[in-house]
C-alpha cells in the first residue's frame, strides 16, 4: 500500500495559521454583530481566557477552536437575527443553541450561547453570570475576570484546570482570594495552588 506524500512544513504552518485566523475572525465577527444590534453580551469561556491572559502575558495564550458568548435569554431572538446576517447557521443541538460558521460547518466551528443567569449545566452548583459583569480589555466585552474564573471553577473540567493554572501561574487571580467564591469553589481553587502544574 502506497503511503500518502506527508503535507510540506510551509503547508501545514499556513494551516494551523488559518485555524487560528479563522477563530478569531468568528468571534470579531460575532461580536460586532451583536454590538452593532445593541444586544448585551459577553465573550466567556475559552476566548475569554485568552483575552485576560494576553493582558499580562500574550506568550501564554492557548489557541482555541471555541467561541462562547453569553447572551440573556430574552435577547437570544434578537441575537440569531443579528449573528444570522453575518453568516451564521442557527441550530439547537444537544440542548444548546450554536450558530454554525456557514451552513457546511461543523460544531467545533460555531458560536456557542451560554445563557446568563442560567446553569451551563444541570448539575453545576452555580448558573452562568448576567452579561452586565463585562469589561472590554480587547475591544469587545469579555466577562469580568472574577466571573470568568467562577465559571472555570464550576466546570472543572480538564481544560478548566489547565486554564485556572494558566492564569495563576502568570500572577492574573493571585489577588482573587478563595473565600470570594464559596466552600465548594473555594476548594477547587485552593487545590489548584497548592497542586502546581499537575
Amino acid at each position: 500500500m502506497a503511503m500518502l506524500p506527508m503535507p510540506s512544513h510551509t503547508t501545514l504552518l499556513d494551516r494551523m495559521a488559518l485555524a487560528v485566523e479563522r477563530v478569531r475572525d468568528r468571534l470579531s465577527r460575532a461580536s460586532v454583530a451583536l454590538e452593532a444590534a445593541r444586544l448585551p453580551y459577553a465573550v466567556a469561556g475559552d476566548n475569554a481566557v485568552a483575552t485576560w491572559v494576553a493582558t499580562i502575558d500574550a506568550t501564554a495564550v492557548r489557541n482555541t477552536q471555541d467561541v462562547d458568548v453569553l447572551l440573556r435569554r430574552s435577547d437570544l431572538e434578537a441575537a440569531a437575527a443579528a449573528l444570522q446576517q453575518v453568516g451564521f447557521v442557527r441550530r439547537h443541538v444537544a440542548g444548546m443553541e450554536v450558530f454554525l460558521d456557514g451552513p457546511d460547518a461543523k460544531m467545533r466551528d460555531a458560536v456557542h450561547i451560554l445563557i446568563a443567569g442560567e446553569k451551563v449545566r444541570p448539575e453545576h452548583a452555580s448558573a452562568a453570570p448576567d452579561v452586565a459583569e463585562f469589561e472590554k480589555p480587547g475591544g469587545f466585552r469579555v466577562v469580568k475576570l472574577e466571573a470568568l474564573v467562577r465559571m472555570k471553577l464550576t466546570s472543572f473540567r480538564d481544560k478548566d484546570r489547565t486554564h485556572l493554572r494558566d492564569m495563576l501561574e502568570i500572577g492574573l487571580i493571585d489577588a482573587l482570594r478563595t473565600g470570594r467564591f464559596g466552600p465548594e469553589l473555594g476548594a477547587r481553587l485552593q487545590q489548584l495552588i497548592d497542586t502546581p502544574g499537575q
